[in-house]
Parts: structure tokens; C-alpha cells; sequence
């Protein structure tokens, strides 16, 4: 422990004409404050201009009737030339005037009264010796925010140009003749545009990362990007995620919460599983998309939030509009602007390319090299239908990576399901089918894979007799997924 001796104490300037009272204040502060006795302005003035440089006094204490003078006058003049003193007035008298003055002309900090209590002096004086170390960190950090401003700003844009990058359009990985083009080119056309967008397609096919590449290309990339999985919780979890809460709003309500649509204010507000919400939530969320204002639950005020709002599902909305499961007027004002996203399979071109993105993202966070996969790995990958489209190659390759012992990753690392592509024969012939086997089909695998597509797709509707609903069951796709799929194969009944 440091002696008191040795110790740095703050430095207080004592202004009374009585020595008395200076002796008794300087025996109250002596022990934590280095003291200096003045007996009028003048005196003091001269100790100031001495002291300062070296001593830094950080609190004049001074008595308001003096000869000559008063102790307002005289912190007037301390004011002018040394504004980062503390003031502070003790007097004997009550002059509702002289407090007024001082506050207003003087600036001063406390205003004592005689008989002045040595606890209370004593604690006052801390006080104000904090205050002069809160000013000097302030106009300290002040400075040094001025200063680092270039570079905080450089940082700033640097890790924009980041995020960008890596959740733009440029981040989507996909071939020259993949599916995904053209979405993208979409992409690009209307992010610009505060315009609602509705994405649509297969569970883990992406759609969380089309709506990202939105926000980034557009305008509000500065802004933030916010999410909120609309199928995960109840209506009444869902409202206060979205809209925030009072205090006391509800039982458990112990703070006040500020919801989604405030926080993402100026930025983008992503919607996933929009198709699971109920009619009555879809009115109250209706209602904010046509007026731009929420009232927080629990609260009377009105707040507005300035809000782009991008919404997603995995269900044909449609189909639902129709049924009456899901509110006409909210879907269109969701779906400005439609855009699905395509299944994997349907983009057997990008999967090479798809599965080395997500085999390096996979060695970082698992800190395990690998060289890639080999050509029968990758064959098999790519007979593969993806019903779980990305996530479920991601996660395959998560566990071929965990299981693997050599650099290059083989086929027999892959699950059991994916594999059972590879040993399965040929299925016996549907009637009205085309045989399958691989003296029917011709050039490169994309193209045979196309062939077998078509010829399932074509069989499946037979099947059922041109009912879609049913065929889509069948196959495990959105009815919206095999209606893209009809038309691109020239498959529809019209055709």
C-alpha cells in the first residue's frame, strides 16, 4: 500500500480572510487533499497563476464575504482563466441573490452554508474532485474521437465492403449455365427498389441467402439485415419479437424490449416461413406493412419504423390464398415481386462447384485439411436427388470430412442413403414408361441426369392423371417446384 506521504492528492485552493477558518478547513482536507491557503482574490489570483502549472489545483474553495471583494467576483475572473476548476462558494449567509449570480455568472458547483460539518465538507470536496477527473477523461476522449474518426470510418467501410462480399451476389456460388442466373440478374434489377419480395422454394434451397444478397445490393446495405423465423414461435411470442414490449405488458415482461421492426429500422426485415403464421396474426402484421407504425404491446405510443420487408416460405402460397389459409391482401402486399429459388437438383451444374465452397467452410471450422472428393464421390453426389437441398450437402459433407482418415474424400464416406443411388438396379418398368437404363440416354452426365428428370416427372403425372397436387406429393416437391420443373421440360397438360 502506498503512503499518504507519497501519494498524488488532488490540490484545493483555500480563500478566506479568516485565518482561523483556514487553519480549521486545512486540518479537515489536509489528509486527502494537498491544501493552499489564500487570505483575498488578489492572494489567491497570485497562487493560482503560480500553483497551476505544477500543482494543477482542481477546486477553489472560497468564503463569499471578503474585504474588497466577493466570492463571486472573484470565481467569475477563476472561470475565465481556468474553467476546468471546480467552484465552490462557503458562506455564512443566505442571499437567495448571490446563489443566483453565482450559478449563472460564476458557474459555481455547490453553494455551502457556515456552520459547515466536517463529514459533509470532507464528502463534498471528494465529490467535486471527481468531477474535475470526469471533465478531463471527457475533453480527453472528446479528443480522441476527433482523432481516430478517419480511421474508425476506414474500418467502418471496410468491413461493409466485407459483408457485402460475402452475403452480396458475388457470394452465391453457381456455373456459367446454372438455373441461378437468372434469379440473380432479377436480383440485381430490383434491389435497388424499396419493393416487398416474396422468395419461394424448397426448404434449404437458399432463400435466406437470395434475401440477403437483396439487402446488400440495395441501398440499405449500411442499414442492418434482421431475421425472424415466423414458423418457430406462437402468435403471441411472434407479436412481441416483432413489435417489442412494455414493462409489466405481460407476466415476465420485467424490462422493456425493443422489438425487430424497431431494430431493424432503415435496414431489411426478413421473414422466413411466412406461410406458417395464422389469420390473426397475418391482419395485425398486415396493418404495419399498410401503415408503417406499431404500438408495442403495452404501450399507448405509436411507433413508426422505416422498414423493408423481405418474407419466404416453402409452401405455395398461392394454393393457400385460394384455400383461404392464408389472407389474400397480405400475400399481395408481400409479393411485389415473386422470385423462386431453385432446388439443387435442379442445378446439378453448380453442385461441384457448391460442394467445394462448403468442403473448405467445413475444414476452417473443423480445423481438418482435405483435398476434395474423388471422381466417384462426386458422381455419386451428383445422382443424388437433395431433397434437403444445400443444408443436407452441407451436412453430408460435414460428416464425410469427420469420418475421413486420407486427404481425398470417397464414396464409401458418403451416408448410406446417398450411396444406395450407386447399388440400386434398375427399377422394374412402369407401364407407358421409356426404359431408363444407359443405353437410352446420351451426352454428359448433366444431360442424362436431365433425361431421367423428365422421364420421372412425366410418369409421375400419367400416374395421377395430371393432378399436380398429388404428383408433387409424390416427389417430395412444392407444387410450385414441380410446375417450374413441367414448364421447363415442356411437360404441362396444355403442352
Amino acid at each position: 500500500m502506498i503512503p499518504t506521504s507519497l501519494r498524488q492528492l488532488p490540490a484545493v485552493l483555500v480563500v478566506d480572510d479568516e485565518v482561523r477558518s483556514q487553519e480549521a478547513l486545512r486540518r479537515t482536507l489536509e489528509e486527502d487533499f494537498e491544501v493552499f491557503c489564500a487570505s483575498g482574490a488578489s492572494e489567491a489570483l497570485a497562487v493560482l497563476e503560480r500553483e497551476m502549472p505544477s500543482a494543477a489545483i482542481r477546486i477553489v474553495l472560497c468564503d463569499q464575504r471578503m474585504p474588497g471583494t466577493t466570492g463571486v467576483v472573484f470565481l467569475k475572473e477563476v472561470r475565465h482563466r481556468w474553467p476546468d476548476v471546480v467552484r465552490i462558494i462557503l458562506s455564512g449567509y443566505t442571499d437567495a441573490e448571490d446563489i443566483i449570480t453565482g450559478v449563472n455568472e460564476a458557474g459555481i458547483w455547490q453553494y455551502l452554508l457556515k456552520p459547515w460539518q466536517p463529514e459533509q465538507l470532507l464528502l463534498t470536496l471528494q465529490r467535486a474532485a471527481e468531477v474535475w477527473r470526469l471533465q478531463q477523461e471527457n475533453q480527453r476522449l472528446s479528443l480522441d474521437l476527433r482523432t481516430a474518426e478517419p480511421v474508425l470510418r476506414k474500418r467502418v467501410d471496410s468491413k461493409q465492403e466485407k459483408a457485402k462480399s460475402s452475403f452480396g451476389l458475388g457470394a452465391l456460388i453457381r456455373a456459367s449455365g446454372s438455373p441461378l442466373n437468372a434469379l440473380c440478374g432479377m436480383v440485381e434489377r430490383i434491389a435497388p427498389y424499396d419493393l416487398s419480395v416474396m422468395v419461394t422454394g424448397e426448404s434449404g434451397s437458399g432463400k435466406e441467402m437470395i434475401a440477403r444478397a437483396i439487402h446488400y445490393e440495395s441501398r440499405r446495405s449500411h442499414r442492418p439485415f434482421v431475421t425472424e423465423n415466423c414458423g418457430a414461435l406462437p402468435d403471441t411470442l411472434l407479436e412481441s419479437e416483432l413489435f417489442g414490449y412494455k414493462r409489466g405488458a405481460f407476466t415476465g415482461a420485467v424490462e422493456d424490449r425493443v422489438g425487430l421492426f424497431q431494430q431493424a429500422d432503415g435496414g431489411t426485415l426478413f421473414l422466413d416461413e411466412i406461410g406458417e403464421t395464422s389469420p390473426a396474426f397475418q391482419v395485425k402484421l398486415l396493418r404495419v406493412l399498410q401503415e408503417g407504425e406499431f404500438r408495442p404491446l403495452g404501450s399507448n405510443r405509436v411507433v413508426s419504423a422505416d422498414v423493408r420487408v423481405i418474407a419466404a416460405t416453402n409452401r405455395d402460397l398461392e394454393e393457400d390464398v385460394r384455400t383461404g389459409r392464408f389472407r389474400e391482401d397480405l400475400y399481395y402486399r408481400l409479393a411485389t415481386i415473386s422470385l423462386h429459388v431453385p432446388a439443387l437438383r435442379e442445378r446439378p451444374g453448380d453442385l461441384p462447384l457448391l460442394a467445394r465452397r462448403l468442403l473448405d467452410n467445413a475444414c476452417r471450422v473443423m480445423d481438418k485439411p482435405a483435398e476434395g472428393f474423388s471422381p466417384d464421390a462426386l458422381a455419386c453426389m451428383a445422382a443424388w436427388h437433395w431433397p434437403g437441398n444445400v443444408r443436407e450437402l452441407q451436412n453430408e459433407i460435414l460428416r464425410m470430412l469427420a469420418l475421413a482418415d486420407a486427404p481425398l474424400l470417397g464414396i464409401e464416406l458418403l451416408s448410406p442413403r446417398v450411396r444406395q443411388i450407386v447399388d440400386r438396379q434398375p427399377a422394374a418398368q412402369l407401364p407407358g414408361s421409356t426404359p431408363l437404363s444407359g443405353a437410352s440416354l446420351s451426352g454428359g452426365l448433366k444431360e442424362r441426369m436431365e433425361q431421367l428428370e423428365m422421364e420421372v416427372l412425366a410418369e409421375a403425372m400419367r400416374r395421377h392423371r395430371g393432378n399436380k397436387s398429388r404428383a408433387a406429393r409424390e416427389l417430395g416437391l412444392s407444387r410450385v417446384g414441380l410446375r417450374a420443373k413441367l414448364t421447363r421440360y415442356g411437360l404441362e397438360p396444355d403442352a
